[in-house]
């Protein structure tokens, strides 16, 4: 359950100790998730009691007067600290909503930069320059210690063992500091990856569970299936038959670049976020492809209009273009996409995508009903200037621009067409 009403309770249950991570949440999460996410955290630490244990139950109202956003950014805000591993959350339903938000620390700055999805995300984020000198804030100081001596009492040199009866071993649930890791669903199987490589080449023994969980990373940042990854791994074993993180790093994030122009993974919505979707119970035919809109990633939605071969390079770097440089929602990009190659004879032409792309960023388009109905205004005024348009409109307009259109069912042709969609 995402929606939350002012009214709603909730309580703040600390999970962890803590501490003064006032930078790290600065300058390492907040480029990633925003000011308003941190600025959350920062609020529900706040409402917990002096013991830093657990706070008693407020309502959503008072949290929103206090930031001053809406239910809204509050709920935008909440799923990134989720995803990003710093909440999660817990709600009963009732007339009144209860949710409990957990809270989870930081990363430290060393945890943080080596892991290889935060610090690719971050370097993309903030750029060479800044990510370079943030490295060099947290690094811990080296002294030259070669001319002292070591004179650190050891634990035996002060303390005795009495003959008191020793301390029952159960302690209890004692705080400790709680980081969650990243949640990520994989696109690939290392061990099918690993069968495919030699032991005469790959020393299967040396794969360790943090091994897997590394390339596990490095296949979701970069997007690469089990073939991508077979050849990055061949390319990146050392003399001693064992994988070299660092040159696996390096290669993917090369071969990345010279496949997309230069450029470097992000951070995106993989869909819709579902904060900005509709949820309408109706069944229309309309509603559906709203549906179909949100629930889809641009990357499908480009392929499933494709009835063979594969996506060009070009358009591939147009919708990156848009989810990363323009930060248009998924679902927006995919009613433009639509929308353009219906009126653009199936072509996605770069300076025209970017016109209207930069028009519905201006009119700050976030819903996906919103950017079918600022499609259709367009489309009437593109049909208006000449007699021409008016003749070919209905061969050109995208099915859902009938405004009648919510009012009647969708028919067994339009659902099959759908169905073929969502699972292509």
């Amino acid at each position: 359950m995402n929606n939350v009403l002012p009214a709603d309770e909730f309580i703040v249950i600390n999970k962890t100790t803590i501490q003064d991570d006032r930078r790290i949440l600065i300058c390492l999460y907040e480029p990633l998730i925003g000011a308003v996410s941190v600025s959350l955290y920062n609020a529900l630490c706040v409402y917990l009691d002096r013991l830093e244990m657990m706070s008693v139950e407020h309502t959503h109202n008072t949290l929103l007067n206090n930031m001053m956003i809406s239910v809204n950014e509050l709920v935008d805000a909440r799923t990134k600290l989720e995803a990003i591993g710093l909440l999660k959350t817990y709600v009963k339903e009732g007339s009144v909503n209860s949710f409990v938000y957990e809270l989870y620390s930081p990363m430290s700055a060393k945890e943080f930069l080596e892991n290889p999805i935060l610090s690719t995300a971050l370097y993309n984020a903030i750029g060479d320059t800044e990510y370079r000198r943030i490295k060099e804030f947290f690094k811990t100081p080296t002294i030259n210690i070669r001319n002292y001596e070591d004179i650190t009492a050891k634990f035996t040199d002060v303390f005795a063992w009495s003959n008191s009866v020793p301390i029952a071993s159960n302690i209890g649930n004692i705080r400790s500091k709680n980081i969650r890791n990243l949640e990520i669903i994989s696109k690939i199987d290392i061990n099918t990856i690993l069968s495919m490589i030699p032991t005469e080449i790959l020393n299967h023994k040396s794969i360790t569970k943090d091994m897997k969980e590394f390339l596990t990373k490095v296949s979701f940042i970069y997007d690469y299936d089990n073939e991508h990854m077979v050849e990055l791994i061949r390319n990146s074993i050392t003399d001693s038959h064992t994988i070299d993180k660092t040159k696996l790093r390096s290669n993917a994030n090369n071969y990345y670049k010279f496949d997309n122009m230069g450029k470097l993974p992000g951070l995106v919505y993989k869909n819709q976020p579902e904060y900005l979707r509709s949820n309408k119970p109706d069944t229309s035919n309309r509603t559906k492809i709203i549906h179909l809109f949100e629930t889809t990633s641009p990357y499908d939605f480009i392929n499933s209009k494709y009835k063979t071969g594969n996506p060009t390079n070009s358009d591939l770097n147009i919708i990156a273009y848009l989810l990363l440089d323009l930060d248009l929602k998924p679902g927006v990009v995919n009613v433009l996409i639509d929308y353009v190659l219906k009126i653009n004879k199936n072509k996605l032409n770069k300076a025209f995508v970017d016109a209207i792309a930069a028009q519905w960023k201006k009119s700050n388009i976030e819903t996906v009903e919103d950017a079918m109905n600022i499609a259709e205004e367009e489309y009437k005024k593109r049909v208006g200037k000449t007699q021409q348009y008016n003749r070919r409109k209905t061969d050109i307009q995208p099915k859902w621009f009938n405004q009648d259109i919510e009012e009647t069912s969708a028919t067994e042709e339009e659902i099959k067409q759908l169905e073929e969609l969502i699972g292509s």
